[in-house]
């Protein structure tokens, strides 16, 4: 099994708060952490994914919980929204005892349904985990911090640690979900083909009434094909045949099962150029948008028009992973684009710092592919060394301004 890095941050709410959520898409982890914490901690274990058990809490959940006291795990609990008010109750009552943490672990892939219950029932007792994909620090077994323009470690980690842009593509396409790596020879297509037909019949049929399953795939494999590029609902409604509101209502359920993610434009009142208003939608595990767009092996992407898109998912989400998977909530990301087309793929601000970031699937890179990082010279914040992240093997500088640094120094 592969050590995750978000681990220690379930440990340290586990013994910080009464209750733990640790929320991420189906198929990331969660209920492998949790046999974890079951032998570390003691703690009782049942999934609401079981029809009985589920039906059981529905009908009386009092009686359930008087049967499954703390320390427990309540696996899918977005499944029984009718427990949250008790477990409320609960945790008043343990809490009155003197026992005011690791008293419940709860897990869902629905963050909107698991965290609405949260909110009404028990906001301020509760530690929050997103689990995200495997990133491939944590496949490749080298050290996870949040990425950050550090020249000495980024010098350690690229004589250290180095990824062939063969084996990168790879990797690319098969994605980052945990069973692929417990199961080598799991074949992707296989995988992937499961992997959608179980969250439309689990997790989607959950939060809405999807009468057109067709129309909602159809939405998943134009969604694929356009990681990376800015959402235009509109665009989206004329291609699958239904309205706006429709898009926007499927949008928040992809949203909500950490399916995709959303960057928003960057802006400052210290910026005088006109900038782009729509966010760029990405997908959370490029190996699932490779398989929607039917891109099924690494030299059909290396000739795919998607290999810059795919490229520079993959970077942005493994720099994301990295504040995530070390629990840095107060890091904030963003892009930036002008109605000039100047264009930057990756903004990071955090500890009031600036990082400008290029995401590229070449090698050799000059000062015309920069422009951009210019619009952001007047900012009021802190402003790092601008980076260019590509398919490079050496570390070198364009200008005193900015470096080109492998994908392997994330």
């Amino acid at each position: 099994m592969i050590q995750r890095t978000i681990y220690k941050e379930i440990i340290k709410s586990i013994k910080l708060k009464p209750v733990t959520v640790i929320t991420g898409a189906r198929q990331v982890g969660k209920t492998t952490l949790c046999s974890l914490i079951e032998k570390e901690f003691g703690f009782g274990y049942v999934s609401f994914a079981d029809p009985i058990i589920r039906a059981s809490a529905k009908n009386d959940p009092a009686e359930f919980l008087s049967l499954h006291k703390a320390p427990y795990i309540f696996d899918e609990i977005q499944k029984v929204p009718e427990l949250f008010d008790y477990l409320e109750g609960q945790v008043d009552k343990y809490i009155k005892e003197g026992k005011n943490k690791s008293l419940y672990v709860l897990t869902g892939s629905q963050t909107y349904q698991l965290m609405k219950g949260i909110s009404e029932s028990m906001s301020g007792r509760v530690g929050l985990i997103v689990m995200e994909p495997l990133s491939l620090s944590e496949i490749n077994k080298v050290e996870e911090v949040p990425f950050t323009y550090d020249i000495e470690r980024i010098n350690n980690r690229c004589r250290d640690y180095k990824i062939e842009t063969t084996k990168l593509y790879e990797t690319i396409v098969r994605g980052f979900y945990p069973e692929l790596y417990d199961n080598v020879e799991l074949n992707t297509s296989s995988f992937y083909s499961a992997y959608i037909s179980t969250y439309l019949e689990r997790d989607v049929s959950d939060i809405i009434n999807l009468k057109d399953k067709h129309k909602f795939v159809n939405l998943l494999i134009i969604l694929a094909s356009l990681t990376g590029q800015e959402l235009i609902y509109e665009n989206l409604a004329k291609e699958i045949g239904v309205d706006k509101k429709t898009i926007q209502s499927w949008i928040s359920v992809l949203l909500a099962g950490n399916i995709i993610h959303l960057l928003e434009p960057y802006y400052e009142n210290s910026i005088s150029k006109r900038i782009i208003r729509r966010p760029k939608i990405y997908f959370s595990d490029t190996g699932l948008a490779c398989f929607l767009a039917r891109v099924s092996d690494p030299i059909t992407l290396q000739n795919s028009y998607l290999k810059g898109s795919m490229v520079e998912t993959y970077i942005i989400n493994e720099i994301i992973k990295s504040y995530k998977n070390n629990k840095r909530d107060d890091a904030s990301f963003y892009y930036y684009r002008s109605h000039d087309k100047h264009e930057i793929d990756l903004i990071i601000l955090y500890d009031g710092h600036l990082s400008l970031v290029e995401c590229k699937s070449g090698e050799q890179y000059n000062q015309k592919d920069i422009k951009a990082f210019d619009d952001l010279k007047k900012t009021k914040h802190i402003l790092n060394k601008n980076i260019v992240i590509c398919t490079t093997h050496t570390i070198y500088s364009i200008n005193k301004d900015c470096i080109v640094i492998p994908i392997s120094a994330i």
